[in-house]
C-alpha cells in the first residue's frame, strides 16, 4: 500500500497531500461495517449479517500488531474484554443455570470491543493519513445523510410498520412519533460535531448550514429522542467551554428556556413522560423485577448474575413472565448482568477514550479528532437511554484511531507541550 510523504517535516499521517483513492475506497467500504452501521438492521440480511460476523472474521488481522510495540490502551481493553465475557457467562451458571459455553453466545454483543485491535490492524495496514481518515467519516456521514433524506421522500406510508416482532427493529416504523427511519447515526453525528467546530471557531455559514441539516434528520426523519438530548447537551457544553464569560452567563440564562421549549412540543413532549405509550410502566416493571432479582446479596450486585443466551430454549421473558429486556433499563439491566464491577469496566472503557484524547491534544489539534472526542461524550451522556454495550464498536474504532495517530505520528516521546501541531484539512 502506497504511503503518504510530507515534505514539511512532520510524520507522513500528518500529510497534507491530496487524499489516495485506493485507501479513501477501502475505508468508505470498511468503516460502516467497523462502526457497526448495519448492526441491527436486519432487514438488510447480507450487511447484517456480514456486520455480525465480522468481530470474528476480522480477528486474523490482529496478527499485524505482532511486532509492533504495544499500543495505549491495550492493556485495559484486553482486561475489560476477559472480565466482561467470562464473569457473567460463569454467573449464569448459577443463577439461571445456563451452560458456561452457552452462557458465553449471551456475550457476543461485546465481541465488537476486539475492534480496537483489528481495525487498528487495518490502519496500520492502510496507513491513512488523518485528513483521509476525516474524508472517510464525513463523506460517510453526508451519504448516510442523503440516503436518509431520499428515504424519507420516495417511501409510501404503507412501508412504516406500526407493529412487529418483540425484538426486531423495522427500517420503517410508526408509533407514536409518527413516521421515522431507524438508522445508525454514527458517521452523521461526527459529521454534525465536526461541523459545529468549524462553524464555532471559523464563523463560517457553510458548516452552519451542516449541523442544521444533520439535526434535522435526526429530529425529524430518525426521530430518536435520546439522539436529540445527546447532540443538545454536548453542543451546550461545547459552547460553553469554547465562549467567554458573559457568553456563558447568557448561555445559562438562555439554555434552561429554549430546552423547556424544545421539550414541550411534538413527540419530545414525551421524553420525560409516564404515558404508557411511551412504555414507562413496561420498564418501572421490568426496574421492580431486575431488583427483586437482585435482592440483597452483595454478591449479586458486585459481580452481576449474567443472562440468558438467545440459543438457549427460554429468554428472560420466559423466566420473568413479564415484557424483560436489559437494555430497556439501560445502567441497571449493565448492573444486573455484569454487577457493578462490570458497569466501571464499562464506564472506564469510555472514559478512558475521553482521557487519552486529552493527552492527545496536547500534541495534535485537530477539529476531526475533535469531534470523535465528542462522540464518546455523547455516547456517555445518552447511556441513561441507551447502554454503551448495544455498540461498543463505535468506541472500540475511535480509541483505535487514537492510538494509530499517537503512534505513526511519533508522539510517544515528544514533550507535554500544548497543541504542538494544529492540523486542519479542507473538506471533503
Amino acid at each position: 500500500m502506497e504511503t503518504a510523504t510530507t515534505t514539511t517535516g512532520l510524520a507522513p499521517v500528518f500529510s497534507s497531500e491530496p487524499a489516495r483513492w485506493q485507501v479513501t475506497w477501502w475505508l468508505l467500504a470498511l468503516l460502516p461495517l467497523f462502526g457497526q452501521t448495519f448492526h441491527y438492521l436486519s432487514t438488510l440480511v447480507p450487511l447484517w449479517a456480514l456486520s455480525k460476523a465480522l468481530p470474528v472474521i476480522s480477528l486474523p488481522a490482529v496478527l499485524r500488531l505482532g511486532g509492533e510495540p504495544r499500543f495505549p490502551m491495550t492493556r485495559q481493553i484486553l482486561i475489560s474484554f476477559a472480565w466482561l465475557l467470562l464473569v457473567p457467562s460463569f454467573a449464569a451458571v448459577f443463577y439461571f443455570h445456563e451452560g458456561f459455553f452457552t452462557g458465553i453466545t449471551a456475550q457476543v454483543k461485546l465481541l465488537p470491543i476486539l475492534y480496537f485491535f483489528s481495525f487498528l490492524a487495518l490502519l496500520l495496514t492502510l496507513k491513512p493519513t488523518l485528513g483521509e481518515l476525516e474524508r472517510g467519516f464525513l463523506v460517510l456521514g453526508v451519504v448516510v445523510l442523503a440516503v436518509l433524506i431520499v428515504l424519507w421522500a420516495v417511501v409510501p406510508s404503507d412501508w412504516y410498520q406500526e407493529s412487529y416482532v418483540i425484538g426486531q427493529s423495522p427500517f420503517f416504523s410508526s408509533d407514536n412519533r409518527g413516521h421515522r427511519i431507524r438508522m445508525s447515526m454514527y458517521f452523521p453525528l461526527i459529521l454534525l460535531f465536526f461541523c459545529y467546530r468549524r462553524a464555532f471557531f471559523e464563523k463560517h455559514a457553510g458548516y452552519l448550514f451542516g449541523v442544521l441539516v444533520a439535526f434535522a434528520v435526526t429530529l425529524l426523519i430518525v426521530k430518536t429522542r435520546a439522539m436529540v438530548i445527546g447532540i443538545i447537551s454536548v453542543l451546550v457544553i461545547n459552547t460553553f467551554a469554547w465562549s467567554r464569560m458573559r457568553t456563558r452567563i447568557l448561555l445559562l440564562l438562555a439554555a434552561p428556556v429554549a430546552l423547556v421549549a424544545m421539550f414541550s412540543a411534538g413527540y419530545l413532549a414525551t421524553t420525560f413522560s409516564t404515558d404508557a405509550s411511551t412504555g414507562f410502566d413496561t420498564r418501572r416493571i421490568t426496574i421492580l423485577l431486575a431488583t427483586k432479582f437482585l435482592g440483597s446479596e452483595p454478591m449479586r450486585w458486585l459481580f452481576g448474575v449474567g443472562t440468558i443466551s438467545s440459543t438457549s430454549k427460554d429468554n428472560l421473558i420466559d423466566y420473568f413472565h413479564h415484557f424483560f429486556f436489559l437494555a430497556d433499563i439501560t445502567w441497571l439491566g449493565i448492573v444486573f448482568e455484569y454487577g457493578l464491577i462490570g458497569a466501571l469496566v464499562i464506564l472506564f472503557f469510555q472514559l478512558r477514550g475521553i482521557v487519552f484524547y486529552r493527552r492527545l491534544r496536547k500534541k495534535v489539534d485537530d477539529d476531526f479528532l475533535g469531534a470523535l472526542f465528542d462522540y464518546l461524550v455523547y455516547v456517555l451522556l445518552i447511556s441513561f437511554f441507551y447502554p454503551p454495550t448495544l455498540t461498543p464498536g463505535e468506541t472500540a474504532v475511535i480509541l483505535a484511531i487514537f492510538a494509530y495517530i499517537w503512534r505513526v505520528g511519533e508522539l510517544d516521546g515528544q514533550h507535554d507541550g500544548h497543541a504542538d501541531l494544529q492540523v486542519h484539512h479542507a473538506s471533503p
